[in-house]
């Protein structure tokens, strides 16, 4: 039970794109906020962390503004919400360390050497970098795009992205172990 509101709300922000945009094609906007809100909702009582409740009560202003008007525009700009929550989160460590990447690597690695915590903060600065651009490109897809471009890249394409990011990442990161290990 402990798993199952974060792993629900993990799906549910994965294949959020492609329900709003199957949806706004048979629903006015504001009624397809309210799963919004019900997630918004959900994430503000399974945590107790500031900037988690801070992305509850920003996509509830979403979800809010597109019930009010009834747009989709409010709709399609959480996958930016999303990106600057997580643009906050790194870059945030980043200036209070340790970084997100360092407190991952020490769950697997307590005793992470000098190397492997000046990798992680690279590492750190590469998410962040991928967050700016990825929420840039979801807010062109937001406003300049059509709904189709919109769910396919917010749905799909950035999903691939971070793969591929997670993939070089991990390739890279076992050229470096190699290295030190054997320098």
């Amino acid at each position: 039970m402990k798993f199952l509101r974060p792993a629900l709300l993990g799906l549910l922000s994965l294949a959020y794109p492609p329900l709003v945009y199957l949806g706004l094609g048979h629903f006015e906007p504001r009624w397809m906020a309210l799963p919004l809100a019900g997630m918004a909702v959900v994430r503000a009582v399974a945590t107790r962390e500031r900037v988690w409740l801070a992305a509850a009560v920003g996509a509830l202003a979403l979800a809010a503004s597109s019930m009010l008007g009834n747009h989709a525009l409010p709709l399609k700009l959480y996958p930016v919400l999303v990106n600057t929550v997580l643009l906050a989160v790194f870059a945030t460590s980043l200036a209070y360390p340790p970084s997100v990447i360092e407190r991952l690597a020490r769950l697997r690695e307590p005793e992470l050497p000098a190397s492997g915590v000046t990798y992680t903060r690279r590492v750190t600065q590469v998410w962040c970098g991928f967050f700016v651009l990825n929420g840039g490109i979801a807010l062109f897809t937001a406003i300049g795009a059509s709904d189709e471009t919109w769910a396919l890249y917010n749905g799909l394409i950035s999903y691939v992205l971070m793969g591929v990011l997670f993939a070089v990442e991990w390739v890279v990161r076992q050229q470096v172990r190699a290295r030190h290990v054997h320098g």
